[in-house]
Formats: structure tokens, sequence, C-alpha cells
């Protein structure tokens, strides 16, 4: 690697706000004996059951001991039960076993929000708005249906059968459907578009088994429709699989380029390089992140910034820099274990502190917000000694997130106490399932495509005066005393979204709400512009 002789050494220390904290990249020695230790608590355990003034549960006892034990390590070392294993584990799967329907519940009654293409209720003709009353002859309706309630009886083996009763609007009688489940995936990859004739955008979720495929996918069919440039969003996205991560950098990158590598006290160092595969190895790139892009999202980010391959647009990332590796247990549960330490190509520790437990760390959001970091870069302060250089000579820092390259404030309207209310109360969601009962077909007749919808729907004045008055029946009302004013106009974009994506999919969600994206509009403006491109010589 003919640069790597360029690059720094990582430092274990970071500055904010003035305290002096310390990042966790550092190996320590254990020098305990493993075999005493366990001798010691398996003779607690046995002391216990001997002695103990009542009856007491050992796996119960022993369970509450594991995840006590791993809290002490660090936050992300976790213990899952084994009835949780399978749950868990589904997102990163990219599928699970069920009927093939997004759904919402809407005054105790189950919604059909949109069949999943192609999975067994859209082969059968369920449709969008349809109402699920009953499943296997048992009503379906009624405060005691819960999320959980659904799902138990929805999901289910693939290959067996589940009778389901549906209300169709128009339709006086119910219309019983019988639905053998299949594998339904989980997409990983919400919204894939061309946001002007040139730029695409890519919306990748999660780091799962299915991204890279769905990510080649989406990638060929922009470039099809005249993708030159394209804008990866990665914000929000907690993360995934290490290997998907390194495929999907590896579509960005040149040929033996340092992708990420990862090192522990027993784990040796390993590196990830590219290989001659890439798809969009030229072409200006831009990749969104936020304080919630996090693992996965940041080895991406960090080698795209490190090898001067595209700009990063956003905020100071999540700061997770630790490897989990799962173990089974006896009982088949399962521990997840931190066995090692990522770095990015210029050999930043990007694993913010957590030296003061679970429960602080858990608040570094609230501690952003409070010491201004979200709304301002001049909040967030680097020594030099976590100062690192790309090849092409860009600063770049390490100690705890992605720092980007143009920060973008965080939309503080959205801390509106109004705002809030709409959202935690439902009243969004309830409001357009409840439009939609009554407009769908219609609009369906008047707008053939997302594109028309988009350019031509208004949310006029009649619409959000009833939007209003649900708002107010739910007990949501402006107060003068809240901080942050919401605007009108952006309440009507979120509530025109809501209703494409409830006509055709997410992807037209985000193809609508893009019109209030301060940070995707940003990004479009930079690659249009192209000076920042230049000045730092990316490709």
């Amino acid at each position: 690697m003919i640069f790597r002789n360029l690059f720094r050494i990582a430092s274990i220390s970071v500055l904010f706000g003035g305290l002096i904290l310390f990042t966790n990249c550092v190996k320590s020695q254990n020098v305990d004996d493993p075999k005493e230790t366990v001798q010691k608590f398996s003779t607690l355990l046995q002391i216990i059951e001997f002695a103990y003034v009542d009856s007491v549960d050992g796996p119960k006892l022993t369970e509450s001991a594991i995840i006590e034990m791993l809290k002490k390590l660090d936050p992300h070392s976790a213990y899952i039960s084994k009835e949780e294993v399978e749950r868990v584990n589904e997102p990163l799967e990219g599928s699970f076993d069920g009927i093939g329907v997004t759904f919402q519940l809407f005054e105790d009654t189950i919604i059909v929000i949109s069949p999943v293409p192609g999975g067994p209720s859209d082969k059968l003709g369920i449709l969008a708005g349809d109402k699920i009353v009953k499943i296997e002859g048992v009503n379906a309706t009624g405060k005691e249906i819960t999320n959980d309630w659904v799902m138990k009886r929805l999901r289910g083996q693939k290959g067996t059968t589940v009778n389901i009763s549906i209300k169709r609007s128009g339709k006086n009688e119910l219309i019983d459907y019988s639905i053998i489940r299949d594998k339904i995936p989980l997409n990983s990859i919400d919204a894939a578009y061309m946001v002007t004739s040139k730029i695409g955008l890519i919306k990748l979720t999660r780091f799962s088994k299915t991204s890279m495929e769905e990510f080649t996918e989406s990638l060929a069919k922009l470039k099809e429709q005249g993708m030159k440039s394209l804008i990866l969003d990665l914000r929000a996205n907690s993360g995934g699989y290490l290997d998907v991560a390194v495929k999907l950098s590896d579509e960005f990158l040149t040929a033996e380029k340092l992708i990420v590598y990862t090192e522990g006290l027993r784990s040796p160092r390993q590196d990830f390089d590219a290989t001659t595969t890439g798809g969009f190895e030229l072409g200006r790139l831009v990749v969104l992140i936020n304080e919630g892009s996090a693992s996965a999202s940041e080895i991406v980010s960090g080698a795209v910034q490190d090898w001067d391959r595209g700009l990063i647009v956003g905020r100071r990332s999540f700061g997770k820099g630790l490897v989990q590796r799962p173990f089974k247990l006896p009982d088949n549960s399962m521990v997840r274990l931190t066995t090692a330490r990522y770095h990015t190509p210029t050999g930043r520790c990007i694993q913010k502190p957590y030296e003061e437990g679970s429960d602080e760390y858990a608040q570094d959001f609230k501690h952003r917000l409070d010491n201004g970091e979200l709304v301002s870069a001049d909040s967030i302060k680097f020594p030099d000694s976590l100062k690192y250089f790309t090849p092409g000579k860009r600063v770049v820092y390490g100690g705890g997130g992605i720092m980007p390259d143009v920060f973008m404030p965080i939309d503080s309207t959205r801390f509106s106490d109004y705002y809030t209310d709409l959202v935690r109360k439902s009243v969004f969601n309830d409001f357009v399932i409840s439009y939609l009962d009554k407009n769908r077909t219609n609009l369906l007749e008047k707008y053939a495509d997302i594109e028309s919808f988009k350019k031509n729907f208004k949310i006029d004045d009649e619409i959000y005066t009833s939007f209003g008055k649900k708002a107010a029946d739910e007990g949501v009302l402006r107060k003068p005393a809240d901080k942050y004013y919401y605007p009108d106009e952006k309440i009507k974009i979120q509530i025109k979204a809501l209703i494409a994506r409830n006509l055709w999919n997410m992807n037209a969600y985000f193809e609508v709400i893009s019109m209030i994206d301060d940070e995707l509009n940003e990004a479009i403006n930079l690659i249009e512009d192209g000076k920042m491109f230049n000045e730092l010589k990316l490709r």
C-alpha cells in the first residue's frame, strides 16, 4: 500500500468541550486465572441452591448474572435469550416467514398498508387499504389486538397456511383468503431514485445479507437512467455485517486499497482490502451521515473519506468502532461479544468513550444536543493529537465517530412540542389512513405515478383543516410557549409523503420528503457546483 506510510498512528485521547476523555482503543492484558473465576461462580450457585432461605430459579439467576457481567465490559457486548435469537437476527438475515404485508393498527383494526411485491398476499390480490377483520375465524378487531398479537398469527413456518377475512372498501361481504406462508424479504434499501437527471440516490437502512444484491441492482437501474454522480444515504443506519460493509466500500475504491482493519488482544490484525471489482469507482460521490450512523456505516464513510474518494456530509457519526462476534451458549441462547476494534485506513479508531458505563453512553445524543454540537460545528473541538492526513493531505480526525467534511446542523424544528405530539399520538399516520380510505381509488385514477403525484398533488386548505381537526381531537394543539416552531409547509409535505408511501411504496415517500431534506439538497448542490470536489481533488 503506497500510502500507508503516510498515515498517523491513532492517539488514545480526545477533547470535547474542554473535558479530556479517553477512547477505548488500547489493548489491555488480563492476568486473572479463568479456572479460578469459573470455580468461584459455580461454587456460589451451589451454595445458594444448598443454603438459601427460599427456593430459587437457577437458570434465571445465571441469566441475570450474565447480563450484569456483560454490562461491565462495553456497551455493545450483549446477551440474547434463546427466545430472542431469531427475532434479533431477523433484520440482518434479510427475511422472515409470513404472508407478506405491511400493516398498521388503526382504530382497533388491522389495515394493510401495502403487500410485499411478489409475496403470498400480493399474488392472491390483497390490496393496500384492505382491513383484516378475522384470522382463522377469530375476530381480529378490538382493543386487545396489538402488533404482537397480529405478528404471532400472521407469521409462521414457510409452507403453512393461515386463513384470513378481508373487508374491502366498496364490497358488502367479507373476502376470504387462504394464504400459504413463504419467505418474505426484508429490504435493506428504502429508496433508490434519480434526484436530478444525472444524480442518483440510494438510501441504505442496514447492512444485511441481502444488501449487496439490492445495492448492485439499484446501482445498475440508476446507471440505466443516466446517473453520473451518487448520493449514498447512511443516515440513521446502525450497521450490520462487517463483510457487507467491506463489499460496499469496495464498490467505490480501486484495487488493493485498505478498507478497514480489525485488531484485538486475542484477535490478530486482519486487513480488508479493495478488489478489482467495483461498480462506482469513478464519479462524484457524497455519503450522508448523522449521529445515528454507526458501525458498518462508519466503515464505509471512513474508507471513502480516508482515500479522498468522496465527500462526507451531515453530522458526526455515532462512534462505534467495536466488532462483535456471536457465541452460542448450551441452551441455544447467545452472547454477542466484542472481540476486536476496527480502524479506518488512516489508522483512526472511531470508538467513542464508554468508561462511565452503559447508561452514560446511552445519553450521548442528549450530551451532543446540550453541548450545541448538533447545531454548530464550532462546538466540536479536536486536539492535534487526533489529527490524521489522507493521501491528498486532507485533515481527518479520530477519537469518536466520523467527522463530516461538510457539517449540516440538525433541523431543530423537529423538537417542536407540536410536531413531537403529532408523531407520538400517531396523528400523521391515522389521518392519512382515514383520508385514503375515502380517496385511494380517486387518487390512483388521477395520478398514474409518483412523478405526476409529486408535481401536481397539493395539500389544500380543506385537507389541512381536516388534519388540524384530527390533531385537536387527539389533544394536539400549538402552544405559544413552544420553543421551536414547526412550519405548516413542512407538515403538509410530511402528509403528502405519507400519502405517497401508502399509495405506492417507501421509495415514493422519500421522493416527496426530499423537498424538505436540507442535507440531501446540500449534497445535490455540492455535486452540481463541483468546487469542493475540485479543491480536494476528489474523483
